[in-house]
Formats: structure tokens, C-alpha cells, sequence
């Protein structure tokens, strides 16, 4: 059975998914649909919606407060999108924020979901198993960003041999006019 924090996270995004990545709702709405406390809402928006994992979260409380939250699309650029994220992995990671970093990247068609699951086998807490409890969290966020790093050489490397192909073609194209 699923976690009330995953079925009420589950609901907020797809709420953001079916008004093309942005809602707009009170704390007691959501709490009710959900039938929680409005605490239990502020905590999955403070854990699971924050600006490193890829969301903008603006509200505000008292009568007719509301709660905004937007995804934020990483653009073109996916290896700034993941530098960023690289670079804000400054605390140990649960296997849980992991797979939510996994879930986001797949979401914004960063990595494909069989990169993702590979991810995702190499830092789950099985993998990591024979480690003491302490130090797995921190070697599980050594390990993700060390492949999130590697991801990004190989994603650059390809970038540029694709470049090429590109100009190439244009360039095999303007000869082909100026035979003419």
C-alpha cells in the first residue's frame, strides 16, 4: 500500500501534468481531497517539490492563501539541467530522493527510463547492502553524481558528433546547389 506522502506527491503531479505544468490550489482543498491534515501537505511540498528537484513552490497563507507550483522545464540545454542538479547534491541522498532525481530526469525526457533503472540498480540500498547503514546514503550520492557526470561526457560526445552530421549534410547539400 502506498505511503500517504507518494499518493498525495502522485496527485500534485498530476494536477501539474493536466494543466501543462502549473496548479494552483489551497492547502485545505488538496488536504481534503487526500483526506490529511494540511501539515502532511506542507511537508510533501517541502520535500518532494523543491527547486532542486526541478519545481517552483510559491504560496501564500491566511484566508484565501493558495499554493502555486510550477515544473520547471529544463530547456534545450539537458546538461546545464544536469549540472545543476550535480552541483546541489551537496547532502547524503536516501534511496528515496534518488529515485524521485531518477523519476524527474525521466520525466523531462533526460534520461531514458532503461538509463534510469540502470541508475537505479547500481545506488538502491540492495546494491549498497554490505555497506554500514552511516556511510550508504553518502556513497549512494558519490555514486549518482559520478554517473550523472559520466552521462553528461557521453551526452556532450554525441552532441558534437551530431553537429558534425548536421553540417556535413548542410555542407554535401550547398555543393551539391552549386554543381548545378
Amino acid at each position: 500500500m502506498a505511503r500517504l506522502s507518494d499518493v498525495i506527491e502522485a496527485l500534485i503531479k498530476d494536477m501539474i501534468e493536466e494543466q501543462d505544468g502549473r496548479v494552483e490550489i489551497t492547502r485545505g482543498e488538496l488536504a481534503d481531497r487526500v483526506n490529511c491534515v494540511p501539515s502532511q501537505i506542507t511537508y510533501v511540498l517541502e520535500t518532494r517539490f523543491t527547486h532542486d528537484l526541478g519545481y517552483l513552490v510559491q504560496s501564500r497563507r491566511g484566508g484565501g492563501g493558495w499554493i502555486r507550483i510550477e515544473r520547471i522545464v529544463p530547456g534545450e540545454d539537458k546538461s546545464a539541467y544536469i549540472m545543476h542538479t550535480v552541483n546541489s547534491l551537496d547532502q547524503p541522498l536516501t534511496q528515496h530522493m534518488a529515485d524521485i532525481y531518477l523519476r524527474n530526469f525521466v520525466d523531462y525526457g533526460i534520461l531514458t527510463e532503461r538509463e534510469a533503472n540502470l541508475m537505479q540498480a547500481a545506488i538502491c540500498d540492495q546494491a549498497l547492502a554490505p555497506l554500514p547503514r552511516r556511510p550508504r546514503s553518502e556513497v549512494r550520492t558519490s555514486i549518482l553524481k559520478s554517473m550523472l557526470v559520466r552521462y553528461l561526457l557521453d551526452y556532450g560526445r554525441e552532441s558534437a558528433v551530431a553537429e558534425r552530421e548536421t553540417e556535413n549534410k548542410e555542407k554535401g547539400g550547398k555543393q551539391k546547389e552549386n554543381r548545378k
